[in-house]
């Protein structure tokens, strides 16, 4: 772990520099150079007028990191346990492709397959539902710990110090009848849609998929996106069917994995009229 983060550390370092000397040396427009060099996404960071001059390298190092080890894992885990909770719900996922038809544009005439951009992605309220509650039932970080930075009093009274770390499992949260209702165990994507049609409001610090407050994950957009664009495709167009018996139990890890994957028969919908 230690040679690991130093080679992390170093190959970050580097990233960094060579951006940093990259901006100074720009002299001609801004369009111009990224032509030239092209659009990254330290460079569109680093070029934010609230960012030049007032982060240190280790913020800029935390930031560049957060965005190279974010939605790999943690998107893939999500998208597992979405397809075996939609797989055992067999009313959600008729009502999800019931809201694909209804915003359908794109399609391959020769195939009929069907994809969705990102207009009709924001139109798609049940869905978005459907993951809020999956993420809340099995949130791909399972756990996080905290460390106060100086002595400190909790709402519950109890005092911690910096030596002191606190667990938060936002997987049991996501499951306390105190928190969600006494229907907290049921895959219900209702629970995240207003009797206006909308998507429902929940604090961070209730619903932590994404962590809360200022540490907020940077891709949380990104990361709802590339779920519902995959969920929406494979679903609208393919069946998935968990093979029965599968043994389907988290992995012990700090992504909550399936420990012996998804087995499952994906068959091709051939009827979507």
């Amino acid at each position: 772990m230690s040679r690991a983060w130093e080679t992390l550390d170093h190959y970050i370092a580097q990233s960094i520099s060579s951006k940093q000397e990259q901006l100074s040396k720009r002299s001609k427009t801004k369009e111009e150079d990224e032509e030239k060099d092209g659009i990254d996404l330290l460079t569109s960071y680093m070029e934010e007028d609230s960012i030049i001059g007032s982060k240190s390298d280790k913020f800029l190092r935390d930031t560049v990191l957060n965005f190279m080890v974010a939605g790999k894992d943690t998107v893939s885990a999500a998208l597992t346990w979405f397809f075996w909770l939609v797989s055992m719900n067999p009313v959600v996922e008729t009502k999800i492709i019931e809201e694909l038809k209804a915003n359908l544009s794109a399609v391959n005439e020769a195939t009929k397959w069907r994809t969705f951009d990102s207009k009709e992605l924001n139109s798609l309220v049940y869905l978005h539902g459907a993951f809020c509650e999956s993420l809340q039932l099995c949130p791909p970080v399972p756990f996080q710990t905290k460390r106060p930075i100086r002595e400190d009093v909790l709402p519950s009274g109890h005092k911690v110090d910096p030596c002191k770390e606190i667990f938060l499992l936002s997987y049991s949260m996501g499951r306390m009848e105190a928190v969600w209702g006494k229907d907290c165990l049921e895959f219900k994507p209702e629970r995240w849609i207003s009797e206006q049609g909308r998507i429902k409001y929940e604090p961070s610090y209730k619903f932590m998929a994404f962590n809360a407050g200022p540490r907020t994950c940077l891709g949380k957009e990104v990361a709802f996106v590339q779920m519902k664009s995959i969920a929406a495709t494979l679903i609208y167009n393919y069946h998935v069917e968990v093979v029965k018996g599968h043994p389907v139990r988290p992995k012990l890890s700090i992504i909550f994995h399936m420990k012996h994957g998804l087995m499952a028969r994906v068959r091709r919908r051939m009827v979507h009229e």
